[in-house]
């Protein structure tokens, strides 16, 4: 069975800096709904660390998330040239910053590796997979949240539909 992801690229830096610190991700193709440009993000006070706020999407309201914050990465300012990722994550839609998106790629099963097999504690990647040009880290967006997360962003969410 042939999986097909949407394949994108976070740096710790900005890109001007050069490419050092950048990594690979995916998503599955299936949980992406669209690919924008970064637009201004609201803060949302009181927000997990891993929301830097929230964005309206074609009139819907969408929290924005740090993967960079999730894998423990610096989390530079973010930049005109960045883009968001915008996908399906445990039953809600959530925005992504990341420097850019490289396309979609395809990975037949024997191509991933599950992540635990190589690591434990890698709870926010579902699996492995080589590249040319290097590793791929298959992000797992249903697990990005923890329970504790979810409640308090579900609770912000919902107070901040309640203003508008």
């Amino acid at each position: 069975m042939v999986r097909q992801l949407v394949a994108f690229i976070l740096s710790e830096g900005p890109l001007s800096e050069g490419l050092l610190g950048e990594r690979q991700y995916a998503l599955p193709l299936a949980a992406v709904r669209r690919v924008e440009r970064m637009v201004e993000v609201t803060p949302l006070p009181s927000a997990p660390e891993v929301v830097l706020g929230v964005i309206d999407v074609r009139g819907s309201i969408v929290p924005v998330m740090s993967m960079r914050k999730r894998f423990g990465m610096t989390e530079p300012e973010t930049s005109p040239s960045d883009q968001l990722i915008v996908a399906d994550a445990g039953g809600r839609s959530v925005a992504l910053v990341v420097n850019s998106v490289a396309g979609v790629v395809e990975r037949t099963a024997e191509e991933i590796t599950a992540a635990e097999r190589i690591v434990d504690g890698t709870q926010y990647v579902e699996g492995i997979s080589r590249l040319e040009g290097g590793i791929l880290l298959i992000h797992d967006l249903d697990r990005f949240l923890s329970q504790k997360e979810e409640k308090q962003l579900d609770g912000l969410m919902a107070q901040a539909a309640r203003t508008e």
